[in-house]
């Protein structure tokens, strides 16, 4: 489609370390906080909780080193989108962005806007659930709702203003909630509870069977963690806009997931420091964070852990968010979704119409309460584009050997189709033992065929 006259260009504004913070920021929700109590009662053992975020940072790093090579010789706005497109061709690439923008981008962006208003609650009470300001019917928009909301439009609104704003609130965002993670794994290792590392540590792999079942639970229990260690593609989606991207983009993706991945082990080494196996299952609310803060600081821990959270789900809406949009953006310039959504603010050099858009749909799903259900959803579809795209890498190998790769994907072709592998069995487990979370996220997958020729009947 051709650009509208008054539309302008993305600028390359970020540099190494502003597209690191993007995949560190994005990575960093709420869920390294809490999904660990989940783990533990799904896997029952200590060492099975730790092999299950061993092998989720393993495949997240394989994934971002095998991304390297399609950023470095694809570095356009919509990253994940274009490389689908281009390998498997347009329909492959829509229904990546239908499902991102129905339900994966917005989906944890309004899910990280309540938890952010959720743990606000804990220091400011007026902000709790129960508090609400209108009802119709059984629907009731409450003080939490608002904040969820406000946060949402302030930083679309920070957005909108130029990438460099965008990329400061990142940066700054994500330094303190990268430090208030190291600073909880060093928690657990200067104040190591006796107790937890003698339950924990004695018989580390106490219930653990060598067998199928250890691969089936913790198969199914890396979901959380996946999701957790999730959004750090999000980097690609602004490849016009990162400096030198045949060097940065690859460089950004593997110093942030290798950063995180690692922090994430330690932190979860240090929950084992400071609980017993049993006090990580039955955590309240599942704030095993929050719990493991309260052996060293008692009460005063739920403050201090509130707190930490909301810088860590405020910075990584922020991320999201910025991220997102470029997505929705290139879809609409190959003609795929709203016209005006191509349309780049000429003064700021953003994608100010894909911003409000994302925006729009995000407090919708707020409102709706939907978004955790969805989110379950699509937790396979999630796994199955990163598998297609990380095909893409094979299929463009064969049908582009001319293309100019000045990063490849290390351990080609062995080690992206590990990462396949593994992928793909953790689709057969879920479709086994999770039935109700795959079939929901096909159907929604799915009824973006139909929207796809529709639209290209539209646009022609």
């Amino acid at each position: 489609m051709k650009h509208d006259a008054t539309s302008g260009v993305f600028r390359r504004e970020l540099s190494l370390f502003d597209a690191t913070m993007v995949v560190a920021g994005s990575m960093i929700g709420s869920g390294i906080f809490i999904v660990s109590a989940d783990i533990a009662r799904q896997t029952g053992s200590p060492g099975l909780l730790m092999m299950t975020w061993v092998v989720t940072a393993l495949m997240t790093l394989i994934a971002a080193l095998s991304y390297g090579e399609l950023a470095a010789i694809m570095p356009r706005a919509g990253g994940q989108y274009v490389y689908l497109r281009e390998a498997f061709g347009p329909l492959s690439g829509f229904l990546y962005g239908w499902t991102l923008f129905l339900v994966i981008q917005t989906g944890t962006i309004a899910a990280v806007a309540v938890a952010f208003a959720r743990f606000t609650a804990e220091l400011v009470p007026w902000f709790a659930a129960g508090n609400v300001l209108l009802r119709v019917g059984r629907f009731g928009f409450s003080t939490q709702h608002a904040l969820a909301i406000a946060v949402l439009v302030l930083l679309t609104w920070i957005n909108t203003r130029g990438l460099r704003t965008g990329a400061i609130v990142q940066n700054v965002f994500t330094i303190a909630k990268t430090g208030s993670l190291l600073g909880l794994a060093a928690l657990g290792l200067l104040f190591r509870n006796p107790e937890a590392v003698s339950r924990n540590f004695s018989d580390f792999w106490a219930g653990a069977d060598w067998g199928w079942t250890a691969v089936r639970l913790v198969g199914v229990a890396m979901v959380g963690a996946l999701f957790s260690s999730d959004a750090w593609n999000n980097v690609t989606f602004t490849g016009e806009e990162v400096r030198n991207p045949r060097r940065n983009l690859p460089l950004a993706l593997s110093l942030g997931v290798t950063t995180i991945s690692l922090l994430y082990l330690a932190t979860n080494l240090a929950y084992l420091n400071l609980l017993p196996l049993e006090a990580i299952q039955s955590a309240r609310e599942d704030r095993v964070a929050t719990a493991a803060v309260a052996v060293v600081f008692g009460p005063v821990a739920v403050q201090i852990m509130a707190l930490a959270i909301m810088v860590s789900t405020f910075g990584c809406m922020n991320g999201m968010i910025l991220a997102g949009a470029r997505v929705y953006y290139a879809m609409a310039r190959d003609g795929l979704f709203f016209r005006a959504v191509a349309r780049i603010d000429p003064r700021r050099h953003t994608p100010a119409v894909s911003l409000a858009v994302q925006c729009a749909w995000a407090c919708l799903l707020t409102l709706s309460g939907t978004y955790s259900d969805l989110l379950d959803y699509v937790i396979f579809a999630v796994l199955l584009f990163y598998m297609l795209t990380i095909a893409g890498v094979f299929v463009l190998r064969r049908r582009r050997p001319d293309l100019d790769r000045p990063y490849r994907a290390i351990g080609y072709p062995v080690v992206p189709a590990l990462y396949i592998a593994a992928a793909g069995l953790i689709e057969i487990l879920l479709l086994i033992y999770k039935p109700r979370y795959t079939w929901p996220g096909l159907i929604i997958v799915l009824m973006g065929v139909p929207v796809y020729y529709l639209w290209r009947k539209r646009s022609s």
